[in-house]
């Protein structure tokens, strides 16, 4: 049974530090990555990501090489270690203006308009920008915050906070939530969210970047800087990336509000690894690389869990080759990509709609088979009290 517990978002919060201001944060920032990079080599040269050890052997040096304060110092070995230890095969490598992480000892809001930062000079009050989505779910308690520095020289502040979940809807049935490329997400009511815009906004961007870049390298052939093509070329970055997310948010959010109003939970595809299990041609493979079917399905999780939702992962084999009526599996019932028709009983419907049906049906399955296991388990605890309580 899935439980509900508080949900960390995160709230992106924008800095307005004037110049001397943005000058102390730089300088933190670079003196924070250094240390961190440097600390990263020695860690992989030891092969530890032991934070006590390393603490032990490198905090002093740390504080008198880089500069950085007692607290910075300890979050530095930290971030060394979660970044190596997510893959002991690399020595981890840590960027100049890389996010920082601030924790409690190292910053404080000042109300809701201003917060005070420490640097390598000292504290610096900071003006913040909070949008009406933060200012909503802003309450004064948080959790670490990344201080970040984006391309356009801008200054953010990621606040992590908890916020609890809404009281869990009771529910027996569930909205089925087939994933795909063509069409984003299907439900099994019927409803299609299709990726027609998000294919052409990467094609899109896709042309432009190559114009660019060949631009960019007939101008460096011929002698010249192709500054023009270069500005042009970063301001590009992330517009897709964007575009995308805000996609995924529209999409979740109408899936949960669906599932609120009609008192069902959530079934969604368990996709973990399928860029593993999958081979895609040279000519699909940019387009599969940019599926983001996992920010999708965190994105209807963490919504579904403000809203009380529950969400049930289920096992995606044979979703798209088995019939709903009468459960035959084969790979003839696929007789084209979104066409199904089952070669026992004739049934026929669009292949995502079929495959969001089957995936609602296995939550079901796996609700039913909870539910008699719980009956089961308070069964046997109530039979073991009354005999205590008899003896």
């Amino acid at each position: 049974m899935l439980e509900f517990q508080a949900v960390k978002l995160i709230l992106q919060t924008q800095l307005l530090p004037d110049g001397d201001q943005s000058a102390k944060l730089a300088a933190t920032m670079r003196a924070f990555n250094a240390a961190a990079d440097w600390l990263a080599g020695e860690a992989f040269r030891l092969k530890t990501a032991n934070k006590v050890e390393l603490q032990q052997l490198y905090y002093c040096q740390l504080r008198d090489d880089f500069g950085i304060s007692a607290q910075m110092a300890i979050r530095c070995i930290a971030q060394v270690c979660e970044a190596y230890r997510r893959d002991k095969s690399r020595r981890p490598r840590f960027k100049k203006y890389a996010s920082i992480p601030y924790d409690q000892r190292l910053m404080a809001f000042k109300g809701v308009d201003r917060v005070s930062l420490l640097t390598l000079e000292g504290r610096t009050i900071v003006p913040v920008v909070m949008g009406n989505y933060q200012s909503e779910r802003f309450n004064g308690k948080h959790c670490q915050c990344d201080l970040v520095k984006r391309k356009d020289g801008k200054w953010f502040l990621l606040v992590t906070i908890k916020t609890p979940d809404a009281p869990p809807i009771p529910s027996t049935d569930f909205i089925g939530v087939d994933f795909g490329v063509v069409n984003l997400a299907v439900d099994s009511d019927g409803e299609m969210h299709q990726g027609d815009d998000v294919e052409r906004t990467r094609q899109h961007y896709g042309k432009v970047k190559r114009s660019l870049q060949r631009k960019a390298t007939k101008q460096k052939r011929a002698g010249f800087r192709p500054l023009n093509a270069k500005r042009k070329l970063k301001a590009l970055s992330g517009r897709e990336r964007r575009f995308k997310a805000n996609t995924n948010h529209t999409i979740a959010k109408k899936i949960v509000a669906k599932a609120t109003d009609t008192g069902r939970g959530i079934a969604i595809e368990d996709l973990e690894g399928i860029r593993n299990r999958t081979r895609f041609r040279k000519k699909q493979r940019d387009r599969m690389s940019k599926w983001a079917f996992a920010e999708l399905r965190g994105y209807i999780e963490y919504k579904a869990a403000l809203s009380g939702v529950k969400v049930q992962p289920v096992d995606p084999r044979n979703t798209s080759r088995k019939c709903p009526e009468c459960n035959h599996v084969s790979k003839k019932n696929r007789i084209r990509r979104d066409v199904f028709l089952c070669d026992e009983c004739g049934y026929f419907d669009h292949a995502d709609i079929v495959g969001a049906k089957n995936i609602r049906s296995g939550a079901q399955v796996i609700a039913r088979e909870v539910s008699v296991a719980e009956s089961r388990v308070s069964r046997e605890t109530s039979s073991i009290y009354n005999r205590g309580a008899s003896a």
